[in-house]
């Protein structure tokens, strides 16, 4: 049976994660929208909004993120699809320059005594 490793957060990560919980939750709320409903619309269960809304750190980016579009909550301080296109486009651009893969840098020995 394999072992299961528990995975460690930094606690930067986790207070991220309970932030965003708190501002689905409470958009959720002021537009009364209940959890069963905003379930249904990104096509999960109930329990998995519940336990985004509490910062679960195993719970899925794009479900997540469907939850923020779907309430309106602006991701990457990007407002609108034609800004977050604008910024792919950069982000590509600066990633063709850059090298493929990442290699360590080759420390040089200096085994002169």
């Amino acid at each position: 049976m394999p072992s299961s490793k528990k995975q460690s957060y930094a606690r930067y990560t986790l207070a991220a994660l309970e932030r965003l919980g708190q501002l689905i939750a409470t958009e959720r709320r002021e537009q009364r929208i209940t959890a069963q409903a905003l379930a249904e619309r990104i096509g999960v269960a109930r329990t998995l909004v519940h336990r985004l809304e509490a910062g679960n750190p195993k719970v899925d980016l794009g479900v997540a993120f469907e939850a923020c579009t779907i309430l309106g909550i602006p991701l990457f301080e990007e407002a609108n699809l034609g800004s977050m296109t604008m910024r792919i486009e950069e982000g590509r651009r600066r990633l063709a320059l850059l090298p493929r893969y990442a290699r360590p840098r080759q420390v040089e020995l200096d085994d002169d005594f």
